[in-house]
C-alpha cells in the first residue's frame, strides 16, 4: 500500500520514501525531485535497481533550507559579472540573469571591472569589446593579468565586430563570444551554458 501522509496523521509514518512519495510530501512533481536529485539539491540513495529513495530527515532538513520560511535568508548563487558601457544593455542583462538565480555585478568600464574583482572574484565575466577609453581586448588583458589566463571564464560579445572576432577571443584565452546579429538575451543563454545551477 502506497504511503499517504494525509490517510492518518497518527500512524508512524515511513523513514523512507519513494521518488512519488518525496514529491507528494514537498508538493512538487515527481520530474522536479528527480532534476533535484540530479543536481544535488536533495540526497538521494539508490537501490541496486537504480530506483531513488529520499530519507524523510533529509526531506525536513531541505523544506527548512529553502522552504516558504527560509525566503528571508538570500541564497547566494553563482557570481556573474557584466561588464559594458550600456547602462540599458547590463540592466537588463542583470534583470533576467537575477531570475534565474544568478548573482550579477556590473560595471560599466575596465576600471570599474578591476576593482570589482578585487572585492569577490566572479565566476563568469561577460566582457563587452567595444567600450569607450579602454576596449574589451584591454580589459581582458588585465583581467587575465591580475587573475591569470583561463582562471574565470569570460564570455566576450558586441555588436559593432565581425565574426573574425570570435577566433581572435578564442585566442587571447575567452571562453566564448556573441557578435552580430547581437540579441542582449544571447547573453542570458551563454550564461547558462557556460555556468549552469
Amino acid at each position: 500500500m502506497a504511503y499517504d501522509a494525509t490517510r492518518n496523521p497518527t500512524a508512524p509514518q515511513p523513514e523512507w520514501l519513494t521518488l512519488g512519495q518525496a514529491a507528494k510530501y514537498l508538493g512538487v512533481a515527481q520530474s522536479t525531485m528527480r532534476k533535484w536529485s540530479d543536481l544535488g539539491r536533495v540526497s538521494a540513495f539508490y537501490t541496486p535497481g537504480g530506483h531513488r529513495r529520499y530519507r524523510r530527515a533529509d526531506l525536513d532538513r531541505f523544506l527548512d533550507r529553502s522552504g516558504p520560511g527560509a525566503a528571508a535568508a538570500p541564497t547566494e548563487g553563482p557570481l556573474v559579472l557584466i561588464v559594458d558601457d550600456d547602462e540599458r544593455l547590463r540592466e537588463f542583462v542583470r534583470v533576467n540573469l537575477e531570475a534565474e538565480g544568478y548573482e550579477v555585478r556590473e560595471a560599466g568600464s575596465a576600471d570599474e571591472a578591476l576593482s570589482a574583482l578585487g572585492e569577490r572574484s566572479p565566476d563568469l565575466i561577460l566582457l563587452d569589446v567595444m567600450m569607450p577609453q579602454v576596449d574589451g581586448w584591454e580589459t581582458l588583458r588585465r583581467i587575465q593579468e591580475h587573475t591569470g589566463v583561463g582562471a574565470i571564464p569570460v564570455v566576450m560579445f558586441s555588436g559593432k565586430v565581425d565574426e573574425q572576432s570570435a577566433v581572435e577571443a578564442q585566442s587571447r584565452g575567452a571562453q566564448g563570444f556573441i557578435g552580430k546579429p547581437f540579441d542582449p538575451r544571447s547573453l542570458v543563454e551563454s550564461t547558462k551554458q557556460q555556468l549552469p545551477l
